[in-house]
């Protein structure tokens, strides 16, 4: 019991790989073994996200978002997010979304027939797109 502790004294036991190696020196140990992903790629596909109720919104009404469609819906919430708008409502042709700016996700949508004599709620801005 008088015996001092030393470190690597209490587990003289080898570790195990993979225990205690930080995520960084993992990476650069298996660099070579895996294509690397750039971080601008991971960034573009993480951009716009749809909650689940916003696909069921958008497949209940029928709405199909073409891929410059998507590129304006982003480029709104990035407008949003510059002027620091936290839930924002873009209306986009004939259609309205309500997104979380934050997430960067489309909370619902909706089309203009459902948008008639409807008042939107818990937005902080609004973003109109013209096409």
């Amino acid at each position: 019991m008088n015996e001092p502790i030393r470190i690597g004294a209490l587990y003289p036991g080898r570790i195990q790989p993979g225990i205690g190696i930080s995520t960084a020196a993992k990476r650069s140990g298996n660099q070579a073994a895996s294509p690397s992903v750039e971080f601008k790629d991971v960034l573009q596909s993480q951009l716009l996200h749809f909650s689940n109720h916003a696909v069921k919104r958008l497949e209940q009404r029928g709405i199909e978002l073409k891929p410059e469609q998507i590129q304006k819906i982003e480029s709104a919430i990035e407008q949003a997010a510059a002027k620091g708008a936290k839930d924002s409502l873009i209306l986009l042709q004939d259609m309205a979304l309500i997104v979380n700016v934050g997430n960067r996700t489309v909370v619902t949508a909706m089309d203009g027939s459902s948008m008639k004599d409807n008042v939107f709620t818990q937005i902080d801005s609004a973003v109109i797109i013209s096409s």
